[in-house]
This record gives structure tokens, C-alpha cells and sequence, in this order.
């Protein structure tokens, strides 16, 4: 089975501006202004590896939504095998490094960084776990009642108290 890692350059996308693209980035991998520093320096960096290729490519797809450019490239077995890959046209100018650093420095920015890689459930499958039994609480509920079906829940209305007016003084006449 092939093997492949996510590899990051620190380039940022034409449509995206640099800064929206570095805020995203940090957002998406929950990293401090130091690592992101270190992310867009312009040096090849092993965001992940160890992937098959479709966890890669999910990686890839994130990183390309966030507003940046990645690789997904194949981790040969020794050194030797190692093809060099073309590097894609840089958006923002990267600063070049004369001496090259050892890859576990690089590595060291995502040390604090948890990114576990999380399974994609097949089409179809439940994603509730499983319901326990569980004990009932043990709680007076007496003091409620329920209204019979049919019933207006709208708020109680408060009675009136009816006023009778006093029609003594008033006299009827008969005319015939």
C-alpha cells in the first residue's frame, strides 16, 4: 500500500490574500504566530505523513479551502528513491534559507498541534452509539398535571369580577 505525506511550502492561493489565507491556516491547525512564521517561511514542511491517499487528499482539500497550495506526495523508502518534485508557482515571495534545517525542527511546530485522523463513516451507517441502560432519577412529578387533549395551552385568564349596575332609579311606563 502506498504511503503518502501532506507537504506545505508556505504558498497561498492567487484569490486569497495572504494575510485571510496565514489566519485561516492558523485557525485550521490551531498554531501561535511562532509556528505560523514557520509554516509560510517558504520551506518545504511535513505537515503530515504516514497517509494513504485518500486522508492525504482530505488534508490537500483543507488546506486548499483555508486559502493555501500543498502536495500530496508519495514517501519513498530510502532517500535514494526520492524523486525531486517541481514546486508550484510561489503567490508571495518566500524567503530561501541558505543552509537546509533538519526536517525534525520543522516537525517540532506541529508538536502541540492534535490533529487525529478521524474516520469517514460509510454511506448509510448509523452514527448514533449505541444506548445504554440506564437507571431512572428518581423524581416527584405529583405536582403536574396534563390537560385533556384538545384543550387551548394559551395563559389562564383571569376572572373578572362581574359589576351589576344599580337600575333602581330607572321606571317603565306602560303606553297604551
Amino acid at each position: 500500500m502506498a504511503v503518502f505525506e501532506v507537504v506545505f511550502h508556505g504558498q497561498v492561493r492567487a484569490d486569497v490574500a495572504p494575510e485571510q489565507a496565514r489566519a485561516r491556516i492558523g485557525q485550521l491547525f490551531q498554531v501561535a504566530d511562532r509556528q505560523l512564521d514557520m509554516l509560510f517561511s517558504g520551506r518545504r514542511i511535513v505537515i503530515k505523513q504516514g497517509l494513504d491517499q485518500a486522508a492525504a487528499e482530505k488534508y490537500r482539500q483543507a488546506i486548499e479551502r483555508a486559502g493555501a497550495l500543498c502536495e500530496v506526495l508519495p514517501v519513498a523508502d530510502s532517500p535514494a528513491e526520492a524523486a525531486p518534485q517541481p514546486v508550484p508557482r510561489v503567490t508571495q515571495p518566500a524567503q530561501q534559507s541558505a543552509a537546509p534545517v533538519p526536517r525534525d525542527e520543522f516537525m517540532a511546530a506541529f508538536s502541540d498541534v492534535e490533529a487525529p485522523d478521524l474516520p469517514i463513516a460509510p454511506l448509510g451507517s448509523d452514527m448514533q452509539d449505541a444506548y445504554a441502560d440506564h437507571t431512572p432519577l428518581s423524581l416527584d412529578l405529583s405536582a403536574f398535571s396534563l390537560a385533556p387533549p384538545g384543550s387551548d395551552l394559551a395563559q389562564l385568564k383571569t376572572s373578572v369580577p362581574l359589576v351589576t349596575p344599580d337600575i333602581t332609579h330607572l321606571h317603565m311606563l306602560d303606553e297604551d
